[in-house]
């Protein structure tokens, strides 16, 4: 008897990514997921956080495929591993920090690996021909199978058409007839093939969640790595980057200051990594401060953090410091005035 053949899709949580999967279902292939964390992309939890995304969706998309398809995800931590490919991309950056064409590289062959090791016998991708500049032309798709060293035991099911025949496909194991030839930015026609599915309240289809993509994020990124003298991060670097008001008053250190209680609420999470301002007098947000400071860096911190609160037009505002070692003390200053204050500080 033939042996049901498997494959292990890469599952990012996006339309793409199902679709590819429940296509191979749809051949008798015994799937399975895998999602890598990076660290990059916390889309549902970063929601959860901010008050104008509040109605957004507070999930994990990558665990709401998995239900939808009713297959197995392993989500497997390559925080440090991935660090390499952000840090030294072979194939450089996309329009910010994200290292596309490495990334798709990095994560075929950890799924290669994976596949080795399991027994099965290909991996499946959501990719589409032209979908992406970087990572999906169709002059650089090869690169992923060869840098990766999968070779053709990569299908792409949703452009497969429009690419030269892969293992599964001469082996029989899979109809190339029954695959797709998508191609180009438009989504319809992943979005009609989700309507025959019958999937609804999938992921917008317009892009990934990865923050490495995002102006903000980068521009906060690469001042970190200026700051500390090196391209170094860690995983809680990666979260206070996506909140907050980032503020560089001096070169040797920063504030990260809450805009709104929802993320005054996480950032209660890391009182005890990093000295931090709360005004007391007035409502107003918690504020870390990342780096080295004296006196007079304190000082500015307390009176920006004070033009934040509501006691911003008080002659002074009482605030509540916590040094690193933990002991608590009480500052008075005058809030900063908008004409003090420099936009080059702003990040």
């Amino acid at each position: 008897m033939t042996r049901k053949r498997s494959a292990l899709a890469l599952i990012s949580g996006g339309l793409d990514s199902l679709l590819a999967a429940r296509v191979m279902q749809d051949q008798g292939i015994h799937v399975e997921g895998v999602n890598y964390f990076t660290g990059f992309c916390v889309e549902g939890h970063t929601h959860a956080i901010r008050r104008k995304d509040q109605e957004r969706p507070k999930r994990n998309n990558a665990l709401w495929v998995a239900e939808q398809l009713g297959v197995k995800l392993h989500i497997v931590d390559v925080v440090q591993e991935y660090k390499q490919v952000v840090f030294n991309p072979r194939y450089g950056y996309g329009a910010h920090l994200n290292p596309c064409l490495d990334c798709k590289v990095f994560m075929v062959k950890k799924a290669l690996e994976w596949i080795e090791a399991n027994d099965f016998d290909f991996v499946v991708t959501g990719e589409v021909v032209g979908q992406r500049p970087k990572s999906q032309r169709k002059a650089t798709l090869p690169l992923v199978q060869q840098d990766s060293g999968i070779g053709d035991r990569l299908l792409r099911p949703l452009s497969a058409r429009k690419l030269p025949a892969t293992l599964p496909e001469r082996e029989g194991w899979v109809n190339r007839e029954m695959l797709y030839d998508f191609s180009g930015r438009s989504r319809k026609p992943q979005m009609a093939l989700a309507a025959q599915y019958g999937f609804e309240d999938y992921a917008q289809p317009s892009g990934g969640c990865c923050f490495l993509t995002d102006e903000s994020y980068s521009v906060k990124l690469r001042d970190l790595w200026q700051a500390r003298g090196q391209r170094e991060y860690e995983l809680d670097d990666i979260m206070l980057l996506k909140v907050g008001r980032h503020i560089r008053p001096a070169p040797g250190f920063k504030l990260i200051v809450a805009r709104e209680e929802g993320e005054s609420r996480f950032m209660h999470g890391y009182r005890k990594l990093y000295p931090h301002l709360i005004p007391v007098s007035h409502g107003g947000p918690l504020a870390l401060i990342d780096g080295e400071y004296d006196a007079g860096g304190l000082e500015l911190s307390a009176r920006i953090v004070a033009r934040y609160s509501q006691g911003r037009n008080a002659q002074q505002v009482d605030l509540e410091y916590t040094d690193a070692k933990g002991e608590i003390s009480r500052l008075t200053v005058a809030p900063l005035p908008d004409d003090e204050v420099n936009s080059d500080w702003i990040l």
